[in-house]
């Protein structure tokens, strides 16, 4: 797709390389909406796909299908924005209540809220007393921030609420609740997690996390550095040595015998190799994680990468979504399965 024509959207920004995945605003009667635009791999907006912020997706409630059929008719990306904005200024039109100011005792609860709450427990609220975010500490001392959308029917109107959990977010809500009870369900909510954040904490702590870089109370998982050696064997023969009053760390010290890599250990470098194929570490948002299970080679590759290759290789052979053939390097026997790309 060429280049020139975003040049009329300046709001709209390419995140990648392959200009397939596009994040901005799209600005209408002097208020912003954020959206990401991701295309395929040939740009054509016949596959595209729109991802809108919630404040966007409760206005086009009721237009989907038609922004779904302008967005896969239109030719090119600034159509479907001018487009949009035509279909936005119409929904604005057909929902005055996006508008309508809340009445004055809207106000006088949220203050009487807040003070019952406490506003040490108040970390942000906008201009418009319709966003705030609050604090909950768990027993650990770790803070937690929930941000709390009011609607201009509060209470009678629930409020969208979102926080960084790793499970979804599911607040109780009738007309006399309050915010102190959508605090207390939300502590009540990551105190839960409390012992699941202990262990990712340690984790975090005294190991190299590759991925993610760098990880939030959402992320669930870690991608974590080891120094390579006979690992399958030993954790074959010492599972039984796994000790459930133990950490996850602590057994899997015990279990494969050995000492994870950490920050007072370890340089970060030590462990960003370069793939053996495009010479670089990250490969949009991927690292190498093949690796060649020769001993004596040991070279790491992207699973695109090294799916690519084995693919132009006469000598390779596929069997359903596993490629096997080579190593580039040392032409011990390889395989990876198929890249499958990310939306």
């Amino acid at each position: 797709m060429p280049d020139s024509m975003f040049v009329e959207c300046p709001l709209l920004i390419a995140l990648d390389k392959k200009k397939t995945v596009y994040d901005g605003f799209v600005s209408v009667q002097e208020r912003d909406f954020r959206l990401r635009i991701i295309l395929p791999s040939d740009h054509q907006l016949k596959q595209a796909k729109l991802y809108c912020c919630w404040q966007l997706k409760r206005l086009l409630k009721g237009y989907e299908h038609i922004v779904k059929q302008r967005l896969h008719h239109s030719s090119d990306l600034v159509s479907f924005i001018l487009e949009l904005r035509t279909i936005l200024e119409v929904a604005l039109k057909n929902q005055p209540g996006c508008h309508t100011m809340p009445p004055p005792q809207y106000y006088s609860q949220l203050i009487t809220e807040i003070e019952s709450l406490g506003w040490d427990k108040l970390l942000y609220i906008n201009t418009d007393f319709c966003t705030l975010k609050l604090k909950a500490d768990d027993s650990a001392g770790r803070q937690h921030t929930i941000t709390v959308a009011l609607k201009p029917k509060y209470p009678i109107e629930a409020p969208e609420c979102s926080a960084d959990l790793p499970v979804p977010l599911v607040i109780t809500w009738s007309p006399q609740s309050t915010l102190a009870s959508i605090h207390s369900q939300f502590l009540l909510l990551v105190e839960a997690l409390a012992e699941f954040w202990a262990v990712l904490d340690e984790i975090d702590k005294h190991t190299w996390v590759l991925e993610p870089e760098k990880p939030t109370r959402a992320d669930s998982m870690r991608r974590i550095a080891i120094v390579v050696t006979p690992l399958r064997n030993k954790l074959n023969a010492n599972m039984h040595l796994w000790n459930p009053d133990c950490s996850i760390l602590q057994n899997m010290r015990d279990v494969m015998e050995i000492e994870f890599p950490s920050p007072a250990t370890h340089e970060k470098s030590s462990f960003s190799m370069e793939c053996g194929i495009c010479y670089s570490y990250r490969l949009d948002s991927a690292i190498p994680d093949q690796v060649c299970n020769d001993p004596r080679c040991g070279q790491p590759f992207h699973q695109a990468c090294l799916y690519e290759w084995l693919r132009g290789l006469p000598t390779s052979r596929q069997s359903f979504n596993i490629v096997f053939g080579e190593c580039p390097y040392c032409s011990k026997p390889i395989t990876v399965k198929m890249a499958i790309p990310k939306p």
